[in-house]
């Protein structure tokens, strides 16, 4: 009996130390298994140099060269309106009478005793040429035709300022009043404004003003025509700095044919420096945008702490400058040429080893024309 359970306890010692060799060797395969994360794949383009001209970026108003809301010079009651709103008209054009019925009366008396005064003056020099009447009775005649003149010259103007009439060609707006309505003098009553040109009214800071001149060219962007891009230049510089803000005005001036920009538009002004200064450029997928501090990713040959060599990346802070299209110049280290990763950036850390495939790129255009599909 003791000798049969001596045997089952061999047995059960024996078993457990099997199952302990084979344990012990299963530890030993995994040990031996390299649990270093595999390469990630990623695109790659090298650092370009770039000449791009200097630009100053700045946002503006469109204003007309010419442009003013008529109002009413005299008080009365509209009787006309010759101008359709939106339509195109001449200097000198009528386009609102007011009722000159009253004036027009007052106007033919003047008249009357104008031309009485004349005849009664015309009596008076003959007399008084022939030694006939007194000098002080020719005094008062002459005093009287001039008088009864004046008064027809001012009847004449009231009723020419009852006539609203363009002061320039131009196109009239939307008109503010109606026939029939009586206004009072300075009432607006439609806008009116010369647009075959415009002036784009900006500002710049202060320490910019070295670097604008007149006659420079800038370019204006407006969003009701994204794709256009208008030439303008700059024909005003204020001669005084804003205090408040320590900004300069500027305007410039630029064509508008067909009248397809209007007075009030918002525009954005890039105003084109003369010197083109050499810049590293780098697709703007190549950045790593981070709350502290920018940078790319550089792939380069590198070696673990087994000596052993792996192609990995260098995260290389950078601070960005000016953008163009899909590009973006970058400053802080990294140099033309040098290869940095243009796509799977979010994945990546400092020394981690990569796998380049360069079959897909994203775009990576000064210019890019993405197609309307």
């Amino acid at each position: 009996m003791f000798k049969k359970f001596l045997i089952a306890i061999a047995g059960f010692v024996l078993v457990v130390l099997l199952l302990g060799a084979v344990k012990a060797k299963q530890i030993a395969d995994m040990s031996a298994i390299s649990h270093t994360p595999p390469p990630s794949a990623v695109a790659t383009i090298p650092a370009q140099t770039a000449h791009w001209h200097a630009s100053l970026n700045s946002i503006g108003t469109l204003a007309p060269v010419q442009g003013v809301t008529l109002a009413a010079d005299a008080d009365g009651t509209i009787i006309r309106i010759l101008a359709d709103s939106g339509t195109a008209v001449k200097a000198g054009d009528i386009l609102i009478e007011l009722d000159t019925t009253v004036e027009a009366a007052q106007l033919a008396a003047a008249q009357a005793r104008a031309d009485l005064s004349r005849i009664n003056y015309e009596r008076a020099k003959d007399l008084f040429d022939r030694n006939a009447t007194s000098k002080s009775e020719y005094d008062v005649a002459d005093a009287t035709l001039k008088q009864s003149v004046a008064e027809v010259a001012a009847l004449t103007a009231t009723i020419a300022k009852k006539q609203v009439r363009a002061p320039f060609d131009g196109r009239v707006g939307i008109r503010l009043v109606n026939v029939g309505q009586y206004i009072a003098r300075g009432q607006p009553m439609l806008p009116l404004q010369k647009l075959d040109s415009v002036y784009v009214n900006f500002s710049i800071p202060q320490r910019q003003l070295p670097a604008i001149a007149i006659g420079q060219e800038v370019g204006i962007l407006v969003d009701a025509f994204p794709d256009r891009r208008f030439a303008a230049t700059v024909t005003a510089i204020n001669a005084e700095v804003d205090a408040a803000t320590r900004n300069i005005a500027v305007q410039a001036t630029m064509a508008n044919p067909g009248e397809v920009l209007r007075a009030g538009m918002f525009a954005r002004v890039e105003v084109q420096m003369t010197d083109a200064e050499p810049q590293v450029v780098v697709p703007a997928t190549a950045i790593s945008y981070a709350s502290y501090g920018n940078s790319v990713f550089v792939v380069e040959k590198m070696k673990d702490e087994a000596g052993k060599e792996y192609l990995g990346v260098r995260q290389q802070f950078v601070k960005l400058g000016a953008a163009r299209g899909d590009l973006v110049a970058v400053s802080g280290g990294l140099k033309a040429g040098e290869q940095v990763v243009t796509s799977g950036v979010f994945k990546l850390r400092n020394g981690a080893a990569v796998q380049v495939n360069n079959t897909v790129q994203p775009t990576s255009s000064a210019t890019p024309t993405p197609s309307n599909t």
